[in-house]
């Protein structure tokens, strides 16, 4: 796929750490200019100084908080009267807190509602009529296999997933006449620091060790291992390019085979 994506613009959310930083050199590679966007600035510099630019792209950042999606708007704004037109776009923000669902308050709900679903809306809506114009567009949304098979514990995470991968399904029918295509990845258990914080609280749950609860984790897992960020990034990519111009609608496990369902 190298150099696929030259002359393309993309934007990647959550794009300093784990998936989205994977995601955004995954594409530079690719020959897109990426619009990196995260919160701390330092982090957002030093992944953009790290990109490739060998054919002549041009990278960008917007520093913005998810959990405020009114600032998501005017950050995207700002970003396409200083850069013009996005063809691509990586909606993955990091999920909330784990717990049992009963226990979830409503505040929970709505920060992950705003997080993972109205900044996520902002930013379609920002971008879609320059992939309009472009008769070119994709959106690839990173959530999770609690779409298909919901997580034990992680209930209100679990419950915004949901929503918005049946967000992404209509846009794909409402999107598709324009060349647009809408697309969810789902992650398995990959190496991150949200990864890495889970075992670390199921492990303090239950009186267990990490390596204990990494263990049972693993044991579901018919690849034996967990993901590396760059596997899943590959994913992305090949959604985000012109090969995937048919591939509309979808939701791709990325998970070593532990969705039991098909």
């Amino acid at each position: 796929m190298q150099q696929q994506l030259s002359g393309k613009r993309a934007l990647v959310c959550g794009a300093t750490a784990g998936i989205g930083r994977a995601a955004a050199e995954a594409l530079a590679a690719m020959g897109a200019s990426v619009t990196l966007a995260a919160r701390d600035l330092g982090k957002l510099e030093s992944t953009r100084a790290a990109l490739p630019t060998a054919s002549g792209q041009t990278h960008a950042i917007m520093q913005a908080d998810f959990a405020r999606p009114a600032e998501v708007r005017r950050g995207a704004e700002r970003i396409l009267a200083d850069h013009g037109p996005h063809h691509i776009l990586i909606n993955n923000t990091g999920g909330p807190p784990g717990g049992p669902l009963l226990d979830a308050t409503p505040e929970q709900f709505a920060f992950a509602i705003d997080t993972q679903l109205l900044s996520a809306h902002h930013l379609v809506q920002a971008l879609a009529p320059g992939m309009k114009a472009a008769r070119f567009g994709r959106i690839v949304n990173v959530i999770s296999t609690s779409v298909k098979q919901p997580i034990p514990g992680l209930g209100v995470s679990n419950t915004a997933r949901g929503a918005v991968a049946n967000w992404a399904k209509t846009l794909a029918g409402e999107l598709g006449p324009a060349g647009i295509t809408v697309n969810n990845v789902l992650p398995g258990f990959t190496r991150t620091d949200r990864l890495a914080a889970l075992v670390k609280a199921n492990a303090a749950k239950r009186g267990l060790t990490e390596a204990a609860i990494e263990a049972e984790m693993l044991a579901s897992i018919p690849a034996g291992r967990f993901a590396d960020p760059a596997e899943t990034a590959a994913a992305i990519a090949f959604l985000a390019s012109p090969l995937a111009g048919y591939i509309n609608g979808i939701n791709l496990p990325v998970d070593g085979g532990r969705l039991a369902c098909l």
